[in-house]
């Protein structure tokens, strides 16, 4: 369970930023990755030298596999769960460009500058599936990208092939697919942020009990569709900022609508599914915040911090710590 959003701000910048919501615990890490870098792939044994930097999340697991980052280009991209829906091949074919699904966000920040980039790999990118080393399962997944000129489109491999799907609205969740939430949206068509103060009925008169009534019927609920419905809502009508600032501010606030306390939610291996973290990105700056469940100060790096071509150590995630390079 995760969501996803980008939106452009009172600047013309793009923020792009997403929580991470799971039942395993995490230990998760920010790095910058250096361009030139070379990368081995062990999963299907074979390696790249990075063409871009990029900043992101991950778990280190004896290497770094990231859950969502941007590069030194604007491009932002995140991994969210796709139960019931995901499916990978188990091998590489021929004259195709095989990456595994838990190694894609890294090639896509590693090799695209933009959206375009992604959408012409598509005639021959095929996604493999490996069993991640946190949970030994193949995770089900499917990818929200994003550039810096705002364009957003999701990557989801399912029984029907590899689509590259626009994403007019800029927001992602779970399972169903995006189609179906897309057109979900047209459930909620007629909630409001405004409040009426009376409604004619024939003869009665009714007075609104509260502000807020125009939302009334808005889901409240943590499930993927509910999530959705609500960060689309909410992210339409919030009023942006007019300084950089104060934009992130607001978009750490707006994510609060979707974040899961500890205990809420319980996933059928018993353990409390909750946003271990949340993080927004500057897509024009390259200036990376977040927040985690232990500490909500917002925490920043830039992906400029970086001018060497080592990995540069950023800090855990629950307890950040100063830069240092390993």
């Amino acid at each position: 369970m995760c969501t996803a959003i980008s939106l452009i701000t009172k600047q013309n910048e793009v923020i792009f930023g997403r929580t991470m919501d799971f039942n395993y615990e995490f230990d998760l890490e920010a790095y910058i990755i250096p361009k030139n870098y070379k990368y081995s792939g062990e999963y299907l044994n074979n390696s790249y030298y990075t063409k871009y930097a990029f900043i992101c999340t991950g778990q280190p697991t004896g290497r770094l596999l990231a859950a969502d980052g941007m590069n030194e280009k604007g491009l932002g991209v995140a991994a969210l769960y796709f139960p019931g829906y995901a499916y990978f091949k188990d091998k590489k074919s021929p004259n195709k460009l095989s990456i595994t699904s838990i190694e894609l966000v890294n090639y896509l920040l590693s090799n695209c500058k933009d959206v375009r980039d992604i959408i012409s790999l598509a005639p021959i990118l095929e996604i493999i599936g490996v069993p991640d080393p946190v949970t030994n399962q193949i995770t089900p997944l499917h990818w929200i990208a994003t550039d810096k000129t705002g364009k957003s489109i999701v990557i989801e491999s399912t029984k029907e092939g590899l689509q590259i799907l626009n994403n007019p609205v800029g927001v992602l969740t779970n399972s169903p697919n995006f189609s179906w939430h897309y057109t979900n949206l047209r459930n909620y068509m007629m909630i409001s942020p405004e409040s009426p103060e009376s409604k004619e009925w024939g003869d009665l008169t009714l007075k609104a009990l509260s502000k807020g009534t125009g939302s009334y019927g808005l889901p409240g609920d943590y499930t993927s569709p509910s999530r959705f419905v609500r960060i689309t809502f909410a992210k339409k009508f919030m009023k942006l900022p007019n300084t950089k600032e104060e934009t992130i501010i607001a978009c750490f606030n707006i994510m609060k609508l979707v974040t899961i306390p500890k205990g809420i939610v319980i996933a059928n291996n018993n353990n409390p599914e909750y946003t271990q973290y949340t993080n927004f990105m500057n897509l024009n700056t390259g200036s990376y915040y977040f927040t985690s469940y232990y500490n909500n100060e917002i925490k920043c790096a830039n992906i400029k911090d970086n001018q060497s071509k080592e990995v540069l150590f950023l800090g855990k995630i629950k307890s950040y710590s100063q830069p240092k390079h390993i």
